[in-house]
């Protein structure tokens, strides 16, 4: 570990003097009882950590001037409030309102009886965006391949207040 070597000799004074020269005491560390400890924590740590695969969503986006035509009638919209409350409705029915986990039987059920579904689903920015995730995880789950994001305007929030207050 450490030592201290005292076989130094003493360095040749001049002849007839009685002084004495210090031994100079060299301290040598053994470095390698630290490095055993070191290869433990880093091999601990390596085998010890938890690796995740990232999750992520792939999409795909379209070019900016590509313009789409879609019926109607293929077209399941999904709107989510910023409260959390979800509206959906087919081509240019009035939207109903219903609970997150009565969404994935809805999908699944427009998802069989139209298998050119599209969903457009749009979220109100100050909603929050686990919600957001959430209502993508359940297109996915439903075996939706087709959707769309899109913005939500004031438009769709009149849409949402008349369906309430009716």
């Amino acid at each position: 570990m450490a030592g201290a070597d005292l076989g130094a000799e003493p360095r040749a004074g001049k002849k007839g003097k009685k002084h004495k020269t210090k031994k100079r005491v060299s301290v040598r560390i053994d470095m390698t009882p630290m490095v055993d400890v070191v290869m433990l924590l880093i091999t601990f740590f390596m085998l010890t950590a938890y690796f995740s695969k990232p999750q992520t969503m792939e999409i795909n986006i379209p070019p900016g001037d590509s313009k789409v035509e879609v019926a109607e009638t293929s077209l399941l919209t999904l709107r989510v409030a910023a409260d959390g409350m979800i509206f959906w409705n087919m081509g240019t029915e009035w939207p109903k309102q219903i609970t997150f986990s009565d969404l994935r039987a809805v999908l699944d059920e427009k998802s069989r009886s139209n298998p050119k579904l599209i969903t457009l689903l749009k979220v109100e920015r100050d909603g929050s965006f686990k919600m957001m995730v959430d209502v993508m995880d359940e297109i996915n789950l439903a075996n939706i391949t087709r959707f769309s994001l899109a913005p939500f305007t004031e438009n769709d929030k009149k849409v949402i207040q008349k369906t309430l207050g009716s």
